[in-house]
C-alpha cells in the first residue's frame, strides 16, 4: 500500500460541470458517507441514483464499503453534477490508496473527467441554439 496522504486519509479532488468535489478516504473507517456535514442520505434526499453514483467506484472495486469512510466538501452546480464529481473524486482517492486499482477504475471510465459543460448563449439566439421563430409576413 502507498503511504498515507496528510496523516490518516487519502485526497481526491473531482470534477463535473462547475461542480468540485474534495474527498477524503478513510480506510478504517465505519462505511459511513458525510457531504458537507450531512449524511449522504440527507443531502441526497430521495434520490437513490445519486447514492449509487457517489458508491460507484467502490462497487467497481468489489470493496467492502463499511471498510472505509467517506467525508466530503462540494460546491458549485446542481446535485447531479456534484454527484458525478464526488464519484471522480473518491476514484482518485482510490488510486492514491492503491495504484493497482487505476486500471479497473479507468476501465469503468471514473478516472477521465467528464468535460461536458453547459453551452453559452449566442447573441441574437433565445438558447445556446434555438433561434427565434421565423415568420415569412
Amino acid at each position: 500500500m502507498a503511504d498515507t496522504i496528510k496523516g490518516d486519509y487519502y485526497y481526491g479532488m473531482g470534477r463535473r460541470k462547475t461542480a468540485v468535489a474534495r474527498v477524503r478516504l478513510y480506510p478504517n473507517g465505519d462505511g459511513s458517507i458525510t457531504i458537507n456535514d450531512k449524511s449522504a442520505q440527507s443531502f441526497f434526499g430521495p434520490r437513490d441514483t445519486h447514492l449509487a453514483t457517489v458508491a460507484a467506484p467502490l462497487r467497481a472495486l468489489d470493496l467492502n464499503s463499511d471498510a472505509y469512510t467517506l467525508t466530503v466538501r462540494v460546491v458549485g452546480g446542481g446535485t447531479s453534477g456534484q454527484a458525478g464529481a464526488i464519484r471522480h473524486g473518491v476514484a482518485r482517492a482510490l488510486v492514491r490508496l492503491n495504484p493497482d486499482f487505476k486500471a479497473a477504475l479507468r476501465k469503468a471510465g471514473y478516472l477521465t473527467r467528464d468535460p461536458r459543460m453547459k453551452e453559452r448563449k449566442k447573441p441574437g439566439l433565445k438558447r445556446a441554439r434555438k433561434a427565434p421563430q421565423y415568420t415569412k409576413r
